[in-house]
């Protein structure tokens, strides 16, 4: 079957928007999804610019929603015409790190830059015959994929898809940053370095955790007024800014934590957070860079000395098959917000637009709306 498709076929170039062919005739614990929804995140972006190394071609889109139309065999999780958020790490269920309830470093994630299916199977090939793979085995800027059953979470049928496709990655990746990472308790001092569509939604773990004193830093003003709306008492544009008022409102104690949801995460980042935060205390790096670059130089003694934990946080330490229904229904209960994440819409042509727009500090979250 045909798939229009957004994809990345040489780093730093435009996304190119084409026809591509797609096997629907479903293997072993596959799904074909009819994708209705999915999310802008910076993570497709260093797929683009080459931050992070991928198989090219690649059909970019992490972030995704939409109907189940057909199942192939041994498939128990999802049946046709059930609603579903795609997890855009993969859980399996049965691994080490699924049983000890990691689902986050579920040993499926391994392939996901690779972009192929288990089993060596590559249901999506160009108009030359060449196999294009799926980021995050998933590729949801397409209208339609072929992806396993271990990235489908159900969900509700009253559940709009328009915001809950946000819960595949950005919502709980940020939420979890602050609610299990940093492990964020009533009367906290929080600081959240940057407030895209990761921050924004650390912002929202730490005011629902309880933090007394919820600092974000991003140097866009949009981008801090956001931050006042979801939740944040306090917004600056720089990190020695955050720093002199942590000091101020902690007495000398520092923050309990420092959650880092920058585009790219560099080395003064971590050094400044690392000094932001007291005895006992915890930096979260949620954000990303190029995967061989060492960005992380602190004083080792004082981090024994005061016993500070610099720790990093995948997918916001959530275990998808729950954690994805449980966010829903936080948003259904009115705990934290999701429409007021989305600045733009978008149709797959202009998928182009919405990555100069994120790039610019526009958005906090643009969405791209398929049409069938």
């Amino acid at each position: 079957m045909k798939t229009k498709a957004a994809v990345v076929y040489e780093t730093g170039q435009p996304i190119v928007i084409e026809e591509l062919e797609l096997d629907d005739n479903l293997q072993d614990g596959e799904v074909l999804i009819r994708y209705t929804h999915a999310g802008l995140c910076h993570s497709d972006l260093h797929i683009k610019n080459g931050d992070m190394e991928a198989r090219l071609p690649m059909v970019l889109g992490h972030e995704g929603a939409g109907v189940v139309e057909k199942v192939g065999p041994g498939v128990t999780r999802v049946a046709p015409g059930d609603q579903v958020v795609c997890s855009f790490i993969p859980n399996c269920g049965v691994c080490r790190y699924c049983a000890n309830g990691q689902q986050s470093i579920c040993d499926m994630g391994a392939g996901i830059l690779e972009g192929g299916l288990p089993g060596d199977r590559w249901p999506i090939s160009n108009s030359k015959g060449e196999k294009v793979g799926a980021m995050c085995m998933i590729g949801t800027f397409s209208q339609y994929g072929v992806i396993h059953q271990a990235s489908c979470v159900k969900v509700d049928p009253d559940v709009p898809l328009d915001k809950a496709v946000l819960v595949g990655c950005g919502v709980p990746t940020g939420f979890g940053s602050a609610v299990n990472t940093a492990d964020v308790k009533p009367g906290d001092v929080v600081v959240v370095y940057g407030v895209g569509g990761i921050g924004a939604n650390a912002v929202q773990g730490a005011r629902y955790a309880g933090a007394k004193h919820l600092i974000a830093v991003d140097p866009l003003e949009n981008k801090r007024e956001k931050a006042l709306e979801l939740g944040a008492t306090e917004a600056f544009a720089t990190a020695e800014e955050a720093m002199e008022r942590v000091t101020e409102v902690s007495r000398g104690q520092m923050a309990d934590s420092v959650i880092i949801t920058t585009g790219l995460v560099e080395e003064p980042q971590i050094t400044t957070a690392f000094h932001t935060i007291g005895k006992g205390s915890k930096v979260v790096i949620t954000g990303l860079n190029k995967l061989d670059l060492d960005n992380v130089k602190l004083p080792a003694s004082l981090l024994t000395l005061f016993r500070k934990t610099v720790q990093g946080s995948l997918f916001g330490d959530c275990n998808p098959t729950t954690d994805i229904p449980k966010i829903i229904g936080l948003y259904q209960n009115g705990d934290i917000k999701l429409d007021e994440l989305i600045t733009r819409t978008y149709t797959i042509d202009e998928v182009n637009e919405g990555y100069d727009d994120l790039e610019e500090g526009k958005n906090v979250r643009g969405v791209l709306i398929h049409e069938h």
